[in-house]
């Protein structure tokens, strides 16, 4: 079945932000990304809504639903160099703790790419950021002491083109 969407107007846009930002807050990320993509319809720049749908896609990685794509792909839509480069990496964090939460057999080498991913979009950020914004450095230092706390976060032993020899 498929309906036509209503539009909202261009002067509700601000409360309906507030609104997806309190959908959010109440662990409704579904909510808060349908009014982002309601306000994205009438304002396809508002970075505002930008960021809320990121984090409202991200907040659902630990549901099982992949939203991963998605979420890139809003984040191309920002501006700001350091907005992508900081919420690239809040990709990348969120989808490995959600896998995390998850713990398939062998986990471990995947998580640790996305947490050192992550930590190489915040040392990018951090080396752009405004003047008095740490949030780079404050996500930074929970990606590594997530990876110092859990023995089972080590990178991918890489395999060798050539044969073990065996006696």
């Amino acid at each position: 079945m498929t309906f036509e969407l209503k539009t909202l107007s261009a002067e509700a846009l601000p409360r309906a932000l507030e609104k997806a930002e309190r959908y959010r807050l109440l662990n409704e990320a579904g909510e808060a990304e349908s009014i982002c993509r309601d306000v994205l319809d009438v304002e396809p720049g508002n970075q505002h809504a930008l960021v809320t749908l990121v984090l409202a896609l991200t907040d659902q990685f630990d549901s099982g639903a992949s939203f991963v794509g998605d979420a890139h792909e809003t984040i191309e839509r920002m501006r700001d160099g350091y907005a992508r480069a900081y919420y690239t990496g809040i990709v990348y964090e969120r989808r490995a703790k959600a896998q995390l939460h998850h713990a398939p057999p062998g986990f471990g080498p995947r998580v640790y790419g996305w947490l050192r991913e992550a930590m190489l979009c915040y040392e990018k950020a951090e080396a752009i950021r405004p003047l008095g914004n740490d949030d780079a450095v404050l996500r930074w230092n929970a990606c590594a002491r997530l990876l110092m706390r859990d023995r089972h976060l080590v990178p991918a032993i890489e395999e060798r083109g050539e044969p073990l020899l065996l006696e």
